[in-house]
């Protein structure tokens, strides 16, 4: 166990017993990255406060699942992200499924991005993008998810997910040559 867990664990012991100043003191330690990690979904600052409230209500709700098999952080961010992905949905996103269709793509990796280019600068580029490309990207690139994952979050086929993100990779490339941030191609 890390420090940070054994430091934690005591108030996440205490928010097991639904103690309101440990869930306060949780809420603190957590709720500036856990906003982060919602904006990049929703791209509105008021909604990723909205879906944050709600990730850290579901959390306290289902805090006694909650096993240490993972850090709190992680468990806390994929219910942060699925709540991100559901109010998109409810905002009738419409997550196109391309009925299995695969392109074979070459995935030409022969370009490089300009060393004066922050990742900042790349995450506005992706979040610029059409929403199937930008979560898809989002949970791959910045998230680390497998297609696996991103096909059961997204509720889309594996292949699907796979098209997306070939598909948003060569979006993100052009746009990239096209602010003369990469070369190649």
């Amino acid at each position: 166990m890390n420090a940070t867990k054994q430091l934690h664990q005591p108030i996440i012991d205490q928010c097991k017993n639904n103690n309101a100043k440990a869930q306060i003191q949780l809420y603190n330690l957590y709720c500036q990255a856990m906003l982060n990690i919602a904006f990049r979904y929703v791209k509105d600052r008021f909604i990723a406060e909205d879906v944050m409230q709600d990730a850290f209500i579901k959390a306290f709700k289902n805090i006694k699942n909650y096993k240490n098999e993972v850090a709190f952080g992680a468990w806390l961010k994929r219910i942060v992200i699925n709540q991100s992905i559901d109010y998109l949905k409810k905002k009738k996103l419409e997550l196109v499924s391309i009925n299995e269709e695969v392109y074979k793509v070459e995935d030409n990796e022969d370009w490089k991005v300009e060393e004066n280019v922050s990742a900042d600068k790349i995450i506005a580029i992706i979040n610029n993008l059409k929403e199937k490309y930008r979560l898809v990207l989002t949970l791959y690139l910045l998230e680390g998810y497998d297609h696996q994952e991103i096909s059961k979050v997204l509720k889309i086929t594996e292949n699907t997910s796979r098209t997306h993100l070939l598909r948003g990779k060569k979006l993100l490339k052009e746009q990239l040559k096209n602010l003369n941030y990469a070369e190649g191609y």
